[in-house]
């Protein structure tokens, strides 16, 4: 039985070997660039941010900073967390897309049902991470409300790991599904089919995007890992009808 924590662990050790690796190192610089891009933006701006949300605080409720405060923190960097995961998955989309295909081939011994070129599939790649963007923001934005909600707040941080783990599920486990020609919303049938490999797979990948630096080398494992999963959890399911 091939589980989240092993197809991950097996997932990384099999990207970096000799015939791999050379589709690794690309992605990685241009995370790297929009990790430090990021990073430096972030530091030069958190304090105003921070100033700006305490300024909108209504006077009565000043003798609450101190809950405030932390609150507003929190959200801060969850916003930043979630920002920055969007943007480096946007931008690495299609390196993403050809390193899962080629991990296909060497883990299975056969090619994706694929038949795109290169350029083709890189386009195609960006296309389907704004379908994510738009399933993703609304739900996000909604529960970001829900955090503030009196309350329903206290569940807010579970929602969060919940909804984190789905979200990191639903962009990796994407990459071997969209290149076997399996539709967003049949994909995300398929994982709501198979709930606990889904959620544990995602946990795991959200666990290592936010270890700082090490998660730029580890993701990629986390591609060849959603293709191990394809293969043991998701290939066999019956497309949802009109699915591609």
């Amino acid at each position: 039985m091939l589980d989240a924590f092993t197809a991950l662990t097996r997932g990384t050790r099999l990207v970096y070997t000799r015939g791999l690796r050379r589709y690794v190192f690309l992605p990685i610089a241009v995370n790297l660039l929009v990790y430090g891009a990021m990073l430096r933006y972030v530091l030069a701006n958190f304090g105003g941010w921070l100033e700006g949300w305490m300024a909108m605080v209504p006077g009565w409720l000043a003798w609450l900073e101190w809950l405030i405060w932390p609150l507003f923190v929190v959200s801060l960097v969850v916003i930043i967390f979630f920002t920055f995961t969007l943007v480096t998955h946007l931008i690495a989309a299609p390196f993403y897309c050809f390193l899962a295909a080629k991990v296909e081939v060497v883990a299975t011994g056969r090619p994706p049902l694929d038949d795109r070129g290169l350029a083709k599939t890189a386009v195609d790649a960006l296309g389907r991470e704004m379908v994510k963007l738009v399933y993703i923001l609304p739900r996000m934005a909604l529960l970001f409300v829900v955090s503030w909600i009196p309350g329903l707040n206290v569940v807010a941080p579970l929602l969060w790991l919940a909804f984190s783990a789905w979200v990191m599920a639903i962009t990796y486990l994407d990459y071997p599904m969209d290149n076997n020609k399996v539709s967003f919303a049949d994909m995300r049938r398929r994982l709501s089919s198979r709930w606990w490999p889904t959620l544990t797979y995602g946990g795991w990948v959200t666990l290592i995007t936010w270890i700082p630096l090490a998660n730029l080398f580890l993701l990629p494992g986390a591609v060849a890992g959603a293709v191990l999963m394809w293969e043991r959890h998701y290939r066999g399911q019956v497309p949802a009808a009109g699915g591609a």
